[in-house]
């Protein structure tokens, strides 16, 4: 049976420039799979390749495929828009192929599995879990055996969609393979324009927070959303060994997709000595909340030791009360010391704030831009309130009639655009307001300057370029509803 991963072409935010790496959740599941003894397995990556929506499933068909899989875990270049292209690849590879099977799976899908099924009538089946249900799909299907009561899956059987029992979370990742790379042109891939070869990895799956807004939300079983908050981890020397892998590779930059890669100080320690240790000159960069940056302080300059060069964190909102309101776990005089923390150690600092919750006025979005300034990050990135399926900002606008997933427009829904009224500021009000604290704080006097001057490394001056160089672009989408993805 031939399995073939598939890639839609997708371009990338107006701030990542030229942007794309290997299909995380393509590499994980191909690995687990092919460990199981299935082996005819083939990535198509149209992006790298150059191949458009609308020549893609002839180049799928060429392929001969028994089943195609469609899907990803990482939200990090096109937000939900990635959707847009994986609903269009999937009805054009059923009409070129109508005897394949198409199995979706990762974020979005996993949450909202009946209404997959219901509203794309290509597709034949939701992966809820993660490798040992896509296997356990794979292996009934190669078998010829019912697929109804698979744990972790919801079918599309006879004409009727069965949901199958909830399947528990896989704790040991260490237990995984490595990922299947080597099906991947990983010379190809590139991130913010200059940084290539390149990769982002995903050391660890869920989150010790519950962050109301968090798009990561959206990657489980709905009936059991609070999966998420099961923080699970590849332990330093799993880590490590994938970093060899992909040193062998050619790879020079990886960025580290875990929204909270720091949260254990001394799981990141143990990964710096292990990475010194070996000589492994990959250079990386990192998530982390503002708490487990301040938790690393001691560790930060073994850290810019071994390759750290640049650290991303969010601010979202600047006040304490509105932290308490959107479950961010952290406090104002954290997001204060991690700012000094970094620029201390010479690591570029990337922050974001959001727009777009309930309550947000005009005062509040500009107190917000003011306390950013002063605190003044390298970069920053504006984010806009999107909801993600299962997150506590979907179910309560959903609730209230405000969410209808029939009629989203995906290729809007990528984190970059305004989508949804507040209670006091319509999407056009704070797409303005948006467009105005980017324009606020790229052109304060002496920032840019500071930055091309510093002692960072010449990637995160790279990086910088590349933002600075998308900036009209990401106006464009915020005030005027451009698509750029």
């Amino acid at each position: 049976m031939k399995i073939l991963f598939v890639m839609p072409k997708i371009g990338a935010w107006a701030t990542h420039g030229k942007h794309f790496a290997p299909n995380q959740l393509y590499a994980h599941w191909a690995a687990y799979v092919r460990e199981k003894g299935y082996n005819d397995l083939e990535v198509l990556d149209a992006t790298v390749l150059d191949i458009s929506i609308e020549n893609l499933a002839e180049k799928v068909k060429e392929k001969k495929p028994d089943v195609v899989v469609l899907g990803d875990m990482i939200h990090c270049s096109v937000g939900f828009g990635i959707i847009w292209h994986f609903n269009q690849a999937a009805e054009r590879i059923k009409k070129a192929v109508p005897s394949v099977k198409i199995i979706m799976g990762g974020l979005w899908y996993s949450s909202l599995p009946i209404q997959t099924l219901e509203d794309n009538p290509a597709m034949d089946y939701v992966v809820m879990g993660e490798e040992e249900a896509f296997c356990d799909l794979i292996a009934a299907l190669a078998d010829g055996k019912n697929t109804n009561s698979i744990a972790g899956v919801t079918s599309r059987v006879d004409g009727e969609i069965v949901m199958g029992p909830h399947r528990p979370l896989l704790m040991d990742l260490d237990s995984l393979p490595l990922p299947a790379y080597d099906l991947f042109p990983m010379d190809k891939y590139v991130g913010h324009t200059y940084w290539k070869p390149f990769v982002e990895m995903m050391t660890s799956r869920g989150c010790p927070s519950a962050c109301t807004f968090c798009y990561e939300w959206d990657q489980y079983d709905p009936r059991h959303p609070e999966d998420f908050l099961k923080w699970r981890a590849k332990s330093p020397e799993r880590v490590i060994e994938e970093l060899e892998l992909l040193h062998k590779m050619g790879v020079k930059v990886v960025v580290i997709q875990d929204d909270n890669f720091n949260v254990n100080p001394e799981r990141v320690e143990r990964f710096c000595n292990l990475k010194k240790e070996k000589n492994i000159p990959i250079k990386w960069v990192s998530l982390g909340r503002a708490v487990d940056w301040v938790n690393c302080e001691k560790i930060l300059p073994l850290m810019k030791e071994t390759g750290l060069f640049m650290g991303v964190f969010g601010i979202e909102v600047t006040t304490s009360e509105e932290l308490k309101k959107i479950a961010k776990g952290i406090t104002i005089d954290q997001i204060k010391k991690t700012i000094d923390i970094l620029r201390a150690q010479d690591i570029a600092i990337v922050a974001d704030i959001m727009m777009g919750f309930d309550d947000d006025t005009e005062q509040i979005v500009k107190q917000r831009m003011e306390f950013t300034d002063q605190v003044d990050p390298d970069i920053l990135w504006i984010g806009y309130v999107t909801p993600a399926p299962n997150s506590p900002i979907w179910r309560q606008r959903a609730k209230r009639g405000e969410i209808d997933p029939k009629k989203i427009d995906f290729l809007k829904w990528d984190f970059l655009h305004p989508v949804m009224d507040t209670k006091n500021l319509t999407v056009e009000d704070y797409g303005r307001l948006g467009a105005w604290c980017m324009r606020e704080f790229f052109s304060k006097p002496g920032r840019v300057q500071r930055i091309m001057t510093s002692n960072f490394d010449e990637l995160a001056k790279l990086c910088f370029q590349d933002v600075m160089q998308g900036v009209s672009k990401w106006e464009d989408g915020a005030v005027r509803g451009e698509k750029h993805i």
